[in-house]
């Protein structure tokens, strides 16, 4: 099955520019150095360079048709030449964001065929959700009950995180919990001590007033802030522990 995906277009696009302009910087200096030598140059080096140069950028190195020349004329004894192949351009311009999906499955309509590698790319989303927004990075375990442990924590967060995802698609906010949790992680809470008359200290947790923006954001998710938190004993406890 053909798909076309503008989005992918797009970015083919930029990276086809973004190494075309590097292949066209590179060319440019080494013409600059062969031309201000002082001294003949091996040919051998200077194919290298010019190999490294279009491998690093091997997206659009077959847009160009690069020839090193003898040429008497300059103190390196060489010069490189360079032009642009319109087929290259023709064909880039018919393929970019275009990609086939093929599978053994004969049986399956475009349609299923279709919705299987969504779910393929919302699962490869997932690690990357994991490893980057949770900030969960692959951890190395000895022991069987802590790999299961992690792997279990690792899924609770991702369920949390499609949770919100969905909480915030039915309040109309979009799909993007990341601008949620931006934007609620500068609330904070500050601690309020208070000295008594036996000399203890009464501390009382307090929530810092949202702003506006934050303010709507959490009408429209439903949710109400406490204005102090508590700590169970038992919660306490432990942590002292």
């Amino acid at each position: 099955m053909l798909i076309r995906s503008a989005e992918r277009r797009e970015k083919e696009q930029a990276m086809h520019a973004r190494f075309q302009a590097r292949i066209e910087a590179g060319l440019a200096r080494l013409a600059r150095r062969l031309a201000h030598a002082r001294r003949p140059l091996e040919r051998g080096p200077v194919e290298r360079q010019l190999g490294r140069l279009l491998a690093a950028n091997s997206r659009a190195a077959s847009r160009y048709t690069v020839t090193l020349e003898p040429d008497a004329t300059v103190a390196a004894g060489v010069r490189v030449t360079w032009r642009v192949r319109p087929e290259w351009d023709d064909w880039a311009h018919c393929s970019d964001g275009c990609y086939v999906l093929r599978s053994n499955i004969p049986d399956w309509s475009p349609d299923e065929l279709w919705r299987t590698y969504i779910q393929l790319t919302e699962a490869e989303a997932a690690f990357r959700i994991q490893k980057s927004d949770l900030a969960i990075r692959p951890i190395w375990h000895q022991r069987e009950d802590r790999v299961q442990a992690h792997i279990f924590v690792c899924f609770l967060a991702y369920v949390l995180w499609k949770t919100l995802e969905q909480w915030q698609q039915r309040a109309g906010l979009g799909r993007s919990p990341r601008t949620i949790l931006e934007e609620l992680r500068r609330i904070q809470s500050t601690d309020v001590v208070l000295p008594t008359t036996d000399g203890r200290d009464l501390r009382l947790r307090c929530v810092v007033r949202p702003d506006p923006a934050q303010a709507r954001l959490l009408d429209r998710l439903g949710l109400a802030l406490p204005e102090r938190l508590r700590i169970r004993p038992s919660v306490a406890l432990t942590a002292e522990m």
